[in-house]
């Protein structure tokens, strides 16, 4: 399926750009402070375009994504890179857990929280849940140089704890060890998955919460204390 997969791209491609324009093109790569090229396609667009391709070609197979995406990634364009993210996310049943090396290399070039939060929330995540085994490999994120992996450990197990699931054991050991980290993005994700979590369990994330409350930053602390009742959160923020 070589040749089609190489139509789709082609296809993909041109619509990103005929859906763009220069002035937004400006505007996101400075506000992103991108070293991409950027077409300015909008995300709803973008995820047109992604919708369209599922529904035309429904029949793709897991090989044959693996070298649409990988095709779209190569070319250092912000929405071929967005898009690969909502294919990856429309395909999901088509990823296998072997592909998680590949998905690491996806996250490690993406650079930008625009393309690691949803890749690491939806698609791995999503991966994760699917392939229970699969999380095991976030040990070795959790502990990366790279803040970027580091947060992708955080935000793989984002979307489970927002249903009420997921392993909340683990990433209580993530965020233990990376609360005192001065990084914006590690202190944001921390806050981000306690405060989502907190939507349906919060006496857990406030007991979780309480004695660390020195430790934590105020980004983290501002986020994971939304949910929280008046009286939680005044309690945490007296503790601070």
């Amino acid at each position: 399926m070589a040749l089609v997969v190489a139509d789709i791209v082609t296809e993909i491609d041109r619509e990103l750009r005929a859906r763009g324009t220069p002035e937004r093109a400006q505007q996101e790569q400075r506000y992103l402070k991108s070293t991409l090229e950027h077409y300015g396609t909008t995300m709803p667009a973008i995820r047109s375009v992604a919708k369209t391709v599922r529904r035309q070609y429904a029949e793709l197979d897991h090989d044959d994504l693996v070298t649409l995406v990988g095709a779209l990634w190569a070319t250092p364009v912000h929405e071929r890179r967005m898009v690969t993210v909502e294919l990856l996310d429309l395909y999901a049943d088509r990823l296998r857990p072997t592909d998680m090396a590949f998905l690491e290399r996806l996250l490690r070039e993406s650079r930008t929280w625009a393309l690691v939060d949803s890749l690491a929330a939806s698609v791995v995540g999503g991966l994760i849940e699917r392939h229970p085994t699969s999380v095991a490999i976030l040990d070795r994120w959790a502990t990366d140089d790279d803040f970027w992996i580091r947060r992708s450990a955080l935000l793989a197990l984002l979307i489970a704890l927002r249903k009420g699931k997921g392993d909340f054991e683990r990433f209580s050991r993530y965020a233990d060890a990376m609360l005192d980290e001065k990084e914006f993005f590690i202190r944001k994700a921390i806050g981000w998955v306690l405060r989502d979590t907190a939507r349906k369990r919060p006496d857990m994330v406030y007991e979780w919460l309480l004695p660390r409350a020195t430790r934590a930053s105020g980004v983290t602390l501002r986020e994971a204390i939304k949910p929280l009742s008046e009286e939680q959160r005044a309690t945490v923020l007296a503790a601070r």
